[in-house]
């Protein structure tokens, strides 16, 4: 199952587009932080920091169009009944040999009682 999980989404968002837009965005706020940290105006800098956003995410999504970004749409997490559903569809498949495992302990647990007296035995 892990397989099939891996080959549905092969990129995990690893993409040139997803690294250019993360890198990018990064230097832009580090040079308008350190800007307004070395004396520049604050609302300057935060502006410029914000327009640089907005511009690099315009690249990045020209980037994705391209073909360097996300080929196929996010998958969609399941929903509780449907992650239930194949919950119980697995146990059902492991379950015979698990109720075997079930049943032995059981049997270990009412035989291994060794060191306890029956009740019956100081009775009389």
């Amino acid at each position: 199952m892990a397989d099939a999980h891996h080959e549905e989404h092969e990129d995990h968002g690893n993409t040139v587009a997803a690294w250019f837009l993360t890198i990018s965005w990064i230097a832009a706020w580090t040079v308008a932080g350190a800007a307004i940290i070395l004396g520049g105006d604050i609302i300057v800098w935060t502006a410029v920091g914000l327009g640089a956003s907005v511009v690099l995410a315009v690249v990045a999504g020209v980037m994705k169009k391209a073909g360097l970004g996300r080929n196929e749409p996010r998958p969609v997490p399941p929903t509780r009944e449907q992650w239930e559903s194949e919950r119980a569809k697995d146990a059902k498949a492991s379950g015979k040999s698990a109720e075997k495992a079930g049943k032995a302990e059981k049997a270990d647990e009412k035989g291994g009682d060794d060191d306890k007296e029956p009740a019956t035995a100081g009775a009389k």
